[in-house]
């Protein structure tokens, strides 16, 4: 496979129906740096997205809007988040490992600074490294690294912010959550916020206010930095009915015989191996053929398809603001998902109503189970929660025109989540302090990406690591050792076997010792404890 492919290429693998808008043209490099503009930043984040469910990675999702950043961008093949929400938005807002900055579950405190639940003060997000450096700092989306005051996003650097202080909620009505007693929490910047009943929809709101944003501070000569993060398309199964309506009957083929679409589409656009087999049918679920309620499971991977094409919707509403303010060619855009696509719910998915009424409204709470997420994951195995390839490979699609000329290209240079906040200090020419607060910062974890976008290369990390829940991972080169929670350790050589399918530990003990070794070293630096965590008594 070579390094990077062709916009040619992608555009031919895409298909012929794929509708992409014009590109602006763009100033080189050299005049941006001679004009001493730094870049504005604009961060996207999808919830609960498989890596091969947007058009640009193999799905048939319709999704224009990013498939022109990719067009006109780069896309990694080997980019990986934290297996799950809270632990991935914790990297990402800060360059450590989620254990390092205080989340490493999700945001209940178990009783250890490695898993208080909440940003700790010995760590800077994003935000709180660019504002001093000049920048406007806006977010729009779902937060989920800190519940309560002081640990809201305007307290961790933000200018402005609105959304979903708390994780999955209803779409339409905050009101009807998931479950009797279980209260989201929505804010517009440090207050509260309550969304009305009617005429509401969490996307179309994020986007909204990403735009509102950007219209009142994108307009002067500062640099902005906005992180949207959808909860689209996590659970509940919430979408608008013109949505929906657009792909109702084109999961009828059923998730086998689109496993085995996307995978040719994503070998033809050179995003995966032809030496790597598609990963089997998961045992624990059902081949489609035998599906007793075919018309169902189509209308829970439609829905989840139109909120996909709906999130795709307003990221194109927010890069056409960004062009009217004649800022395209000066922004670096990032998307990218949080975790591979959601088995929670079973082969089937969960009914959280048992009211008799189809996935899709306000009144409904479903998710799409774990037939479709293994769809969503096409060509690995398992899925969120699991750090095995499913459950941690991402999109990441990087735009930025005046620096990024190879248009179209793929890069399978390996990167993590930990990067993007390094990356963000690294464009933006800011620092990170030794300390802040008064209290002495963690070093970063991460390494820029920027040399990548520049130059097709960078000095990549030793050795990259993972836990969530007890299942753990460390890659070093082509090397991945990986562990369920409470399993033993499997060995995999990702150059010619990512989709983890030949187990190699125990042909080569030394080498699993080795990779065992790096990780408990890790670990220990990190404050990972043995899963499940016991509480100390109080």
């Amino acid at each position: 496979m070579t390094a990077r492919s062709s916009r040619r290429e992608f555009l031919k693998a895409l298909g012929a129906g794929a509708m992409l808008a014009p590109l602006s043209g763009s100033v080189p490099l050299a005049a941006g740096q001679r004009s001493g503009r730094r870049p504005n930043i604009v961060l996207i984040m999808a919830d609960d997205m498989g890596y091969s469910d947007i058009g640009c990675y193999g799905g048939e999702i319709r999704t224009p809007s990013l498939d022109r950043l990719a067009a006109g961008g780069l896309r990694f093949s080997q980019f990986y988040n934290a297996a799950r929400c809270c632990p991935t938005r914790a990297s990402l807002l800060t360059g450590l490992y989620p254990h390092q900055a205080g989340i490493g579950d999700m945001v209940g405190d178990r009783g250890s600074p490695a898993y208080q639940g909440y940003l700790n003060n010995r760590c800077l997000t994003i935000a709180e490294a660019l504002k001093p450096a000049g920048y406007h700092t806006l977010m729009a989306g779902k937060w989920h690294v800190g519940e309560r005051r002081p640990h809201w996003p305007t307290d961790r650097g933000f200018d402005r912010y609105f959304g979903l202080i708390s994780g999955a909620s209803n779409y339409f009505n905050l009101t009807q959550d998931k479950a009797p007693g279980v209260k989201r929490q929505m804010a517009l910047d440090d207050q509260p916020y309550q969304p009305p009943k009617e005429g509401f929809y969490m996307t179309d709101a994020f986007t909204d206010h990403a735009i509102q944003f950007l219209d009142e501070r994108g307009r002067d000569e500062k640099p902005f930095f906005l992180y949207l993060a959808y909860t689209a398309p996590h659970w509940p199964l919430h979408a608008l009915p013109e949505d929906i309506a657009k792909y109702k009957g084109k999961y009828l083929q059923g998730w086998d015989a689109l496993r085995t679409q996307r995978h040719e589409r994503m070998v033809k656009m050179g995003l995966v191996s032809d030496r790597w087999p598609l990963s089997p049918h998961d045992p624990e679920n059902q081949p489609w053929a035998a599906e007793k309620d075919k018309e169902l499971m189509d209308l829970k991977m439609a829905v989840y398809a139109a909120q996909i094409e709906r999130m795709d919707r307003g990221i194109g509403r927010v890069l056409d603001k960004i062009r009217q303010l004649g800022k395209e060619d000066n922004t670096l855009v990032l998307f990218l998902a949080d975790n591979g696509g959601c088995h929670e719910g079973g082969p089937r998915g969960f009914d959280n109503r048992n009211n008799g009424l189809p996935p899709g409204g306000v009144d409904s709470y479903m998710s799409y189970g774990q037939s479709w997420a293994h769809l969503s994951n096409t060509p690995f195995r398992r899925y969120k929660h699991w750090v095995h390839e499913g459950g941690i490979a991402t999109p990441l699609i990087a735009y930025w025109p005046g620096v990024i000329q190879d248009q179209g290209q793929i890069t399978h240079e390996v990167g993590h989540i930990v990067d993007i906040m390094a990356t963000c200090i690294d464009v933006a020419g800011a620092g990170y302090p030794v300390t802040h607060q008064g209290q002495t910062l963690t070093p970063l974890a991460g390494r820029s990406l920027r040399p990548i976008f520049e130059n097709g290369r960078r000095r990549g990390h030793e050795a990259l690591f993972w836990e969530h829940e007890g299942s753990r991972a460390v890659r070093q080169g082509q090397w991945k050792l990986v562990a369920t929670a409470g399993r033993p350790w499997e060995l995999y050589d990702l150059d010619a076997d990512r989709t983890e399918l030949t187990d190699l530990a125990a042909r080569q003990p030394e080498k699993v010792a080795e990779l065992k070794a790096l990780y408990e070293s890790w670990a220990q630096r990190c404050g990972v404890q043995p899963w499940p965590i016991k509480k100390p008594k109080s």
